[in-house]
């Protein structure tokens, strides 16, 4: 038998100003399942999320949570309320059992002191600190609503492996596609209101939607074609019986009805840079740059050099300088020492991402037409502003739109309309692929393919990286900057991870840690169990007992010879259990004795 759910959502049913955004929607999690949450944006997934955290109360439909089972809830925007500090923001997030510890040991390790005014937090801090918050009670379930957003590499990079640790249910919606393939093992697709679902990850997702939407797409043409079939027949067949012709007309009209209430598949924004002419060979050289704040060295000692047709990625964590170095690069902030030269013939498109540099007053048509009629200038040629917002999937209803109303993903496309439109040979794209779908994203990436002029890009995102850039740019530490050749993976690969954990653990030390290093240098900090490992060796030797108890339950279900045959279902759901059951057992023991050598280390030193 298959585990109870911990929450279930029964025929869900929503609708937002006459069209339906959710249509008996069915959703069930389990203990220890992890659900990735698809699907386009505007279809309904945010909304979907709250409901199942009971923020949002369906038009029809049932909710079920698991007496005594915990959930917390990840939103896209956090709201820290009067809380003074980010600790105490995270510290009411806990229930009367829960350890205050917990609180304190998560904001640390996401760079966080807990001193930080909510008010004047950054939106990546405030990301940190609405993570600790909801990881803090390690409830059974949680919710997460595009987890990785403002987050720097070093720290979705943490997140991944604190989830992936975790014994409890996740249901994850991100557009972050490593994120999702390292962590998800059951994908939920929102489709045109309602949800199909595979208990496969999302590294079968796309082939299999492709599949499904390519199969539907043969249903329509076969409907259509019968309909032209009935249609034939009505107009030329031979009368036979009335009740018989009656009834075959019947099926025509609810054939005709089936085909007009058809909703198809969203289609895909049709990116397309405004490219100018060709620059020269050589885009930009830079020799021995150096940029400082105060004490602080930013970039120092940097050299490199840009060609035609080049897609140079700069990567690091939040505050290393990534931003300044491409002002650098491009002359926007000329260099304490070096030099910059710029090729011939530059010009430059660039994408921000502070998107709230938008007046949000302003309609969705005024943003791109600069509020100057009803065209929008593409390159050298005037297209009309609804043909051009139909290009980036947005509805001609939404001309007035005030850019307050958009959503994230929205916004999003908006400022790659506004960016691709101006004529460039040379485009700076800083976190381009913010609350995009994955859709847009797949366009995104085709229409940087086929772009013939220059990309510099700045990103969290590792498979976007991968598919897009050339060479990717690190960060040392102390100004210095390094480039590799190829994408993300193959950075690592050439860094090696052992240099990748020892600068995250660097950028993520408060001042504090440093200076005491530095006064007393020999005296290395003694290794001591950490929280999490403490508990792990309580509580792993009843988890191993618990996953024996199921292998031997689900293998007595088993030791019947005619299982299989008298009830296939409950046959093949045992055999799924065993082998989880067992993979899980693996894992727990080889924890354990991880943890136990490491407990005698610590005793002995």
């Amino acid at each position: 038998m298959a585990p109870p759910p911990l929450i279930q959502l029964k025929d869900i049913s929503l609708t937002f100003g006459g069209t339906p955004l959710l249509t008996g929607v069915e959703l069930s999690v389990s203990a220890g399942e992890r659900v990735c949450l698809i699907g386009r944006n505007g279809s309904g997934k945010s909304t979907l999320l709250r409901i199942a955290a009971g923020l949002v109360e369906p038009d029809a439909g049932s909710r079920f949570v698991q007496p005594g089972a915990t959930i917390r809830y990840l939103p896209q925007e956090p709201d820290f309320g009067d809380h003074k500090t980010t600790l105490a923001y995270v510290e009411a997030g806990l229930g009367p059992g829960d350890d205050h510890y917990q609180a304190r040991y998560l904001l640390e390790q996401l760079g966080l002191s807990g001193e930080e005014d909510p008010a004047h937090v950054s939106g990546g801090e405030a990301r940190r600190a609405a993570l600790a918050r909801v990881l803090a009670p390690s409830p059974d379930i949680l919710l997460l609503d595009e987890p990785t957003n403002h987050l720097d590499l070093p720290t979705i990079e943490w997140l991944e492996g604190e989830l992936d640790s975790r014994r409890c249910a996740l249901v994850l919606i991100s557009h972050d596609r490593r994120f999702l393939t390292n962590l998800s093992r059951t994908t939920a697709w929102l489709d045109r209101g309602q949800i199909r679902q595979i208990e496969r990850g999302f590294g079968a997702f796309e082939a299999w939607r492709d599949e499904v939407l390519a199969e539907e797409e043969r249903e329509q043409h076969k409907l259509d074609r019968k309909i032209v079939n009935e249609e034939h027949w009505l107009r030329y067949g031979v009368s036979g019986r009335r009740k018989r012709n009656v009834k075959r007309l019947g099926n025509l009209f609810a054939l005709r009805d089936q085909r007009r209430n058809y909703r198809g598949a969203t289609g895909n924004a049709t990116l397309a840079a405004a490219e100018a002419e060709k620059s020269g060979r050589l885009v930009i050289e830079a020799k021995n740059i150096a940029k400082a704040f105060g004490e602080r060295r930013i970039v120092d000692g940097f050299s490199t050099r840009i060609q035609r047709g080049d897609r140079l990625g700069i990567v690091g964590p939040n505050g290393a300088g990534k931003t300044t170095l491409v002002h650098l690069l491009i002359g926007n902030d000329p260099p304490e020492s070096g030099s910059v030269r710029l090729g011939a013939n530059i010009e430059m498109a660039t994408l921000d991402q502070h998107r709230e540099s938008l007046d949000p007053k302003l309609t969705l048509a005024e943003a791109l037409t600069g509020g100057r009629g009803d065209h929008v200038m593409v390159g050298d040629k005037s297209k009309h502003v609804i043909g051009y917002m139909k290009d980036f999937l947005f509805a001609q209803e939404q001309r007035g739109t005030p850019l307050e109303a958009l959503s994230g993903g929205e916004r999003g496309r908006l400022m790659l309309a506004r960016a691709l439109a101006k004529p460039s040979n040379l485009l700076i794209l800083d976190e381009p692929t913010n609350d995009l779908d994955l859709e847009t994203l797949d366009v995104l990436e085709d229409m940087l393919g086929d772009y013939e002029g220059t990309v510099i890009l700045i990103s969290h995102d590792r498979d976007f990286l991968d598919r897009v850039v050339t060479s990717v740019i690190v960060p040392e530490g102390q100004g210095r900057w390094i480039e590799y050749a190829g994408g993300y993976s193959d950075m690592l690969t050439q860094r090696g991870a052992d240099v990748k954990r020892e600068t995250v653990k660097a950028d993520t030390a408060t001042e504090e840690k440093k200076e005491a290093r530095a006064a007393a240098p020999e005296a290395a900090p003694r290794r001591r169990l950490s929280f999490n490992e403490k508990h792990a060796l309580e509580t792993l030797p009843k988890t191993i007992d618990k996953l024996h108890n199921e292998i031997a339950k689900q293998q007595k279900l088993l030791d019947d010879p005619d299982l299989y045959t008298k009830d296939r279902k409950t046959f093949d759901a045992a055999s799924a259990a065993i082998a989880k059951a067992q993979q899980e057992l693996a894992a727990a023991e080889d924890r354990w004795l991880e943890l136990e050598v490491l407990r005698e280390e610590i005793e002995q030193a």
